[in-house]
């Protein structure tokens, strides 16, 4: 359930939108990883806007909404803008991200703004929050479903296989882990710094379901994660094929931009590109 019903025609400018309100963002504070968050933008379009997750946005602690963790925590300002446009708290908090004392953290913070599930810094541990999520809903007769973004850089932590090991064995089959795999991390290209081929297979090894697609088709993403959500015992896994630093041509060319916010003159370039392609 959510408030309001978003048709196709609206994702175009809502991904638009997110990526103007992310580059609005890291440029004002000077800080932040304006390309990991460009890359999940049609993923999370998805995930709020696109009928998959169940939420309230006026009752954030439903306690049958869905939930969903950001384990790819410098991503925040994604998350922060997809929740301001969800209507959790007013569009102007965008301006405080990473000010002192501001709830608009570098990194998400539980508790801090509604809409935020958990505390995510330290990559790894994502899943096992979300594992623990569907667990404890289990327990107490809840039905939702916990999802979790995780960037390709973090599945290079063991603690992720535990919790992908964890979950098979207690066939947590409302828990559904999501992957950008846009191919960079912080120092340079995946297969260079530690290689996760053959990705699909390990967690299917592992006794997940598994799907693939064009991480920047949301109509695809949707019917993938809706197609996970109805699997019966498998934990489920989207391995979403995305580009770093999506939208902008000259940050998808280099991922320094990782964590590197835009100069206010690099920014015009970029507004100028995020428009022209609405």
């Amino acid at each position: 359930m959510v408030e309001h019903t978003y048709d196709k025609g609206e994702w175009t400018s809502i991904t638009r939108d997110l990526r103007l309100d992310i580059l609005e963002m890291t440029t004002r504070a000077g800080s932040g990883h304006p390309s990991s968050s460009f890359s999940a933008v049609e993923i999370v379009t998805a995930l709020y806007f696109g009928g998959v997750m169940r939420y309230r946005s006026h009752d954030p602690h439903w306690p049958e909404r869905d939930r969903f963790i950001l384990s790819k925590g410098h991503a925040a300002p994604l998350l922060y803008a997809a929740l301001s446009r969800a209507g959790y708290f007013p569009h102007s908090m965008l301006e405080k991200l990473r000010e002192i004392d501001s709830p608009v953290q570098g990194h998400p913070v539980k508790d801090m703004l509604p809409g935020v599930e958990s505390t995510n810094g330290s990559l790894g541990q994502g899943l096992s929050f979300g594992l623990g999520c569907v667990l404890g809903g289990r327990l107490t007769g809840k039905d939702f479903h916990a999802f979790v973004l995780m960037g390709d850089g973090e599945c290079q932590e063991g603690q992720v296989w535990e919790a992908a090991m964890a979950a098979s064995h207690f066939k947590a089959n409302r828990l559904i882990g999501i992957i950008d795999y846009n191919k960079y991390q912080e120092c340079g290209p995946i297969d260079r710094e530690m290689a996760l081929e053959p990705l699909r297979a390990k967690w299917e090894a592992f006794g997940w379901r598994v799907e693939e697609v064009g991480g920047h088709d949301t109509e695809a993403v949707i019917s993938k994660l809706q197609r996970l959500r109805k699997e019966p015992e498998k934990p489920g896994l989207l391995i979403a094929h995305t580009v770093k630093g999506k939208g902008v041509s000259f940050v998808e060319a280099d991922y320094i931009f990782h964590g590197r916010a835009l100069s206010p003159e690099q920014a015009a370039k970029a507004r100028k590109e995020i428009t022209s392609c609405s």
